[in-house]
């Protein structure tokens, strides 16, 4: 039988430094739900490949983006940008940025069980 579950960002289950970020992980339901947030100046490729070890970021990402603005360019050079209120899909093979002086923040649904984990 199923169960209601709960839980609160203020008390995430793990937090991964992720370069000029950071990822909040909740484990719940069976899977991971993260809160990011990536200063001004995050690069996947620059914070995140470093920890990565792959040549792009291979997470498949289901999100919302809560504040700040990014770009995601996908491994055909097709850039799109998230902003507030935006709900975003995107595939492995991606290079993203943060894009202006606030800092993106987004949640994810998908992407982030293994997102900026040391292999």
């Amino acid at each position: 039988m199923a169960t209601a579950e709960k839980k609160n960002f203020s008390s995430p289950d793990e937090t991964r430094p992720a370069g000029r970020g950071k990822v909040q992980l909740l484990n719940i339901a069976g899977g991971a739900v993260g809160l990011a947030t990536f200063e001004p100046g995050w690069r996947w490729s620059e914070d995140v490949k470093p920890i990565a070890k792959t040549d792009a970021c291979e997470a498949h990402h289901v999100g919302y983006t809560i504040s700040g603005r990014a770009v995601v360019r996908l491994a055909d050079g097709t850039e799109v940008e998230t902003g507030p209120g935006d709900v975003f899909v995107v595939p492995p093979g991606h290079d993203a940025w943060v894009i202006g002086d606030e800092p993106w923040v987004t949640i994810d649904w998908a992407g982030m069980s293994g997102y900026a984990k040391p292999s």
